[in-house]
């Protein structure tokens, strides 16, 4: 169970779930240079592709993506449904220049 322990006025501490809180705020990437929001990866592979970055075919359960120029990976699961915001976190620190995360 995910969430977060709160101290309650009367001095009782409970655990307050947080998904509905995360639910409300969705996380998005974003593609700066253009304002575009990343809805597929058929559109988010057209992005890495034109930034230097090749499939990679290694593992059948992920959808991966590296560079020659660095030892990066970037590794997904096979559905986008499943794209959550540590996949998208961890394509904005490998393109600072080029990508963000955003509540919608």
């Amino acid at each position: 169970m995910a969430g977060v322990w709160v101290f309650k006025k009367n001095g009782v501490v409970c655990l307050v779930d947080n998904q509905t809180e995360e639910h409300s705020r969705r996380k998005v990437l974003l593609y700066t240079p253009t304002n575009e929001v990343i809805t597929s990866y058929s559109l988010l592979e057209r992005k890495l592709l034109s930034l230097g970055w090749e499939r990679y075919y290694e593992d059948p359960d992920l959808l991966q993506f590296h560079k020659r120029s660095c030892i990066d990976l970037i590794s997904l699961p096979r559905e986008f449904s499943r794209f959550r915001s540590m996949h998208m976190y961890d394509i904005v620190v490998k393109n600072r220049e080029c990508f963000r995360v955003v509540d919608l």
